[in-house]
């Protein structure tokens, strides 16, 4: 089932960024780092289960910290989750959208992660994610 995974926003620091979010309801629910990404992640959930992953970048020569230098703190990134991320990658390269991973990365919680390049969806940021 496709459905909206989390929201992630990058951040300078997860600390000093997360005491917002729990003002309004949502609780730490695990993180760590991602060496690959080069990030440090901090997920907020609420009661709905809403997800808001908090992003930090470990230096600014990685993809999140290239993003804050850009355009600064906010949303990064809109995660969708799919059933079989490479059957959606197969799908959506038939479609002639420009994807960043052709093949499945490994992300967060060993899960498979693949981003769609925002030149094919509306200027957002999309990634792909399928739990393993």
């Amino acid at each position: 089932m496709t459905k909206i995974d989390h929201i992630g926003i990058a951040t300078e620091s997860i600390e000093d960024s997360k005491s917002f979010w729990e003002a309004l309801g949502f609780s730490s629910s695990g993180g760590g780092i991602v060496d690959d990404q080069g990030v440090k992640v901090r997920y907020m959930v609420n009661d709905s289960e809403t997800r808001i992953e908090l992003l930090e970048p470990i230096s600014t020569d990685t993809p999140v910290g290239r993003f804050i230098d850009r355009r600064g703190v906010g949303i990064q990134q809109l995660a969708i989750s799919v059933d079989d991320i490479s059957e959606t990658i197969s799908k959506l390269l038939s479609m002639g959208i420009r994807m960043i991973n052709t093949e499945p990365q490994t992300g967060h919680g060993g899960n498979k992660i693949a981003f769609v390049h925002p030149s094919s969806s509306g200027g957002v940021l999309v990634e792909l994610v399928e739990y393993v």
